[in-house]
């Protein structure tokens, strides 16, 4: 695979059309599996450079690549990195009113698979970057860094790729721009995602009967849905949850499964032992089904009287017109992976909506699209002065 560097164009672009490019992208196709954000990566990275920005872009696996943008300062202060992903979930199989891949606007809104989540976000945090390119260069005491990424819906492959590069020794601050309503999140759940496999024996209708795998799974799982999973309370996060999301096993009709195997998700609170949860999924199976961690993905958290959250809830307060909600949320970003072992103030603030990310319709509010391009601009001018 290969990096693309290049130089940017050295005046800059004067405009940057957050909205057009916003329908460009949700037009093309990068759900995930399989990913295919290539062709949106060339389309981004050709956009920095327009507007005068560093950029370079790195197809890491056929058809996956991220886009890494640096608007540099003057190195007084560490980096502020804006996040954001070019993935998108698959479009499911209810159906949708508008064809997922239209971009079309109505009544203010934008429609599309990955209008929302977050999509949205890219194309604000580009509008911002290029004004700040233009405008500001000179007044930023710390660089900006675009983290654009594939595949985080599901393994994080872009913000893995960032940390092996090295990208983590960098951030001083990190705002990712997934769905908040321009509320500011500043905790996520962790992800625990287990596998447990059922060992049984062949049979046939007609003979010996076997040891049905199918059956093992589902005397595990009656077992698991009784699991626990109370602890302490957060104030910003609903419940710890499980939920089972995958299941494959057998082979015919008339054969006894001779193995099956169950995929389950875990959302946990930050500061939970990952290790004692699996642990006690562990104690619950029998000696015919065994358990497997697929990944665990950590919690990210910052206190609300941190001094960058506190900035995001003034920036967002003024363009608003009404002061933000401090949020919790269950879903992860690539802060997980980003931000892993790291001390640094994290927020999140983004134009889609909290709970239309998978939804058929997805769409986003355009008014929120550009009040996003401000909040992200002044979050910058203001914590890197």
């Amino acid at each position: 695979m290969a990096t693309v560097s290049a130089r940017p164009h050295s005046e800059g672009r004067q405009y940057f059309d957050p909205i057009g490019f916003l329908q460009k992208i949700v037009a093309m196709d990068s759900c995930d599996p399989p990913g295919r954000e290539f062709e949106i990566a060339k389309l981004v990275h050709a956009e920095l450079l327009a507007l005068g920005i560093e950029a370079d872009l790195d197809q890491f696996l056929p058809g996956r690549a991220n886009v890494l943008g640096r608007i540099r300062g003057t190195g007084e202060k560490t980096a502020l990195v804006f996040s954001s992903h070019m993935d998108t979930v698959p479009v499911g199989t209810v159906p949708w009113q508008r064809w997922p891949f239209s971009g079309e606007v109505e009544n203010g809104r934008l429609y599309g698979r990955g209008a929302t989540d977050m999509k949205s976000a890219l194309a604000a945090m580009i509008a911002a970057a290029g004004k700040l390119a233009k405008e500001s260069r000179q007044k930023l005491k710390g660089d900006v860094i675009l983290a654009f990424t594939a595949g985080e819906s599901a393994n994080l492959l872009g913000a893995r790729r960032f940390a092996e590069q090295g990208l983590k020794e960098e951030i001083g601050a990190f705002l990712c721009g997934e769905p908040s309503d321009l509320d500011v999140v500043i905790v996520e759940k962790a992800a625990l995602w287990l596998r447990a496999t059922a060992t049984g024996r062949l049979g046939h209708v007609s003979g010996a009967a076997g040891v049905n795998a199918i059956d093992l799974i589902h005397q595990f799982l009656a077992r698991l849905y009784a699991l626990d999973l109370k602890g302490p309370q957060h104030p910003l996060l609903d419940e710890q949850t499980l939920r089972v999301g995958r299941i494959q096993g057998g082979s015919a009709v008339n054969l006894t499964p001779d193995h099956c195997t169950v995929d389950f998700d875990i959302r946990l609170h930050p500061g939970v032992d990952h290790k004692e949860i699996v642990e006690k999924v562990s104690q619950l199976a029998s000696a015919d089904v065994s358990i497997s961690i697929l990944d665990f993905k950590p919690a990210v958290e910052s206190q609300p009287d941190d001094t960058f959250v506190k900035l995001c809830v003034d920036v967002c307060g003024r363009h608003r017109g009404l002061p933000p909600e401090i949020r919790g949320v269950s879903y992860y970003s690539d802060g997980t992976v980003l931000l892993d072992g790291l001390s640094v103030p994290f927020a999140i603030i983004g134009p889609g909506a909290l709970g239309l990310s998978g939804q058929p319709d997805e769409s986003v509010s355009i008014e929120n699209v550009l009040k996003a391009v401000d909040i992200y601009e002044d979050v910058a001018l203001a914590w890197l002065s």
